[in-house]
């Protein structure tokens, strides 16, 4: 089958990150289209480590950050491994990596000692918390940036511990950054002919997921608090026990509020002065809520959401992992990635009209030079 040229098609990317961070930015880069090759040390990228679950001894893990990737092994500690990757390095745009501050730099192959020798490249590096500052050079690790920013103290039940977010949030969001870091800077060489450092701290992410939770605190100045699956600003915009499956209510304004208290017929609770605008409601959620949940008492949930959504209330069931990945829209929407050699994966949620993301190389495919 002949795959189009995605959107970064020609742009040539040494990905020689480990983990998450670094791995997630390489692979969207290959996804829409940029020829990755992957560096990774003689015993591999941590995260090959990273199970169960295992197939052929690498770990589910390493294989959800690293398709359209071919990858090689080089110990950069070694002068002659040094000189293979500065003549990968001549030919890249793009060099993407997370060694500890100083690491690249004590090897002689550092940002600063290449710069004028490859005045085009490019050069991301994800970090922790950046090279300086109080903080500065310091190792960081998703879960803890996740307690220090502040996201861990927003999440949980009201009255609980803060929990961690179930997800890599701020490692993923800082590959994500990465990418557009890498993205805006290709295009300013356009006019400049030069590249540039660009970084993507996980510090930054952390504090940058902050909202509405910082908006609040600098307009206020309450320190917030955790507010279980409710939203601090809006209600109802939480989940809600109902005759069986529990659902998700994400009523935005006093229309879909209306819409909601017919549905599930008590209309006059949109009249009730505590409760027909969206102030009062959030104000006087936790006598609003115990109304609600008498009402959905006889409503089976999965119906429910159906009918919800008809009268345009946005609702949702709250589905496993697994359900949501075999729902047919997730189908629908390509965002299950199937590829010889039994990879599956999730496809990538940028959607282009002309140069859609493609899937050319499973992860462990090896390649030593660029197309």
């Amino acid at each position: 089958m002949t795959i189009a040229p995605g959107a970064l098609a020609g742009i040539r990317v040494l990905d020689l990150s480990r983990i998450l961070g670094g791995p997630y930015c390489g692979q969207i880069l290959g996804d829409h289209g940029a020829d990755v090759l992957k560096v990774e040390p003689p015993g591999g990228d941590d995260t090959r480590t990273w199970g169960p679950p295992f197939r052929d001894g690498v770990a589910s893990y390493y294989h959800g950050l690293n398709r359209n990737k071919r990858v090689q092994h080089l110990d950069l500690t070694q002068a002659q491994d040094r000189e293979k990757l500065l003549a990968l390095v001549a030919e890249a745009d793009v060099l993407v990596e997370n060694f500890k501050t100083g690491t690249m730099e004590r090897w002689g192959i550092g940002y600063a000692q290449l710069s004028e020798r490859f005045p085009r490249l490019v050069w991301c590096r994800v970090s922790g918390f950046g090279a300086d500052g109080p903080l500065g050079a310091l190792p960081g690790y998703d879960a803890a940036v996740q307690a220090m920013t502040g996201l861990m103290s927003v999440n949980g039940e009201a009255g609980g511990e803060p929990l961690r977010v179930g997800l890599p949030v701020v490692d993923m969001v800082t590959g994500l950054n990465a990418v557009i870091g890498v993205l805006l800077a290709l295009q300013e060489r356009h006019r400049s002919g030069r590249g540039q450092f660009v970084e993507a701290a996980l510090y930054d992410a952390g504090i940058s997921l902050l909202h509405p939770h910082a908006a609040n605190w600098f307009m206020d100045g309450r320190v917030p608090g955790r507010t279980g699956n409710a939203h601090p600003n809006i209600y109802p915009y939480d989940t809600v026990r109902t005759a069986t499956d529990p659902v998700f209510l994400a009523v935005g304004n006093d229309r879909q509020f209306a819409a909601l208290c017919r549905v599930i017929g008590v209309p006059e609770l949109s009249a009730h002065p505590d409760y027909r605008e969206a102030g009062g409601r959030s104000v006087h959620r936790a006598a609003l809520k115990p109304l609600l949940e008498a009402a959905l008492a006889r409503f089976d949930g999965r119906q429910l959401v159906d009918d919800l959504m008809a009268a345009g209330v946005p609702a949702a069931p709250v589905l496993a992992v697994d359900a949501a990945l075999t729902h047919p829209h997730t189908a629908h929407r390509g965002m299950v990635v199937e590829l010889d050699g039994g990879y599956r994966g999730v496809g990538a949620p940028v959607k282009l009209s002309r140069t859609p993301a493609s899937y050319r190389h499973a992860p462990l495919t090896p390649g030593e030079k660029f197309d």
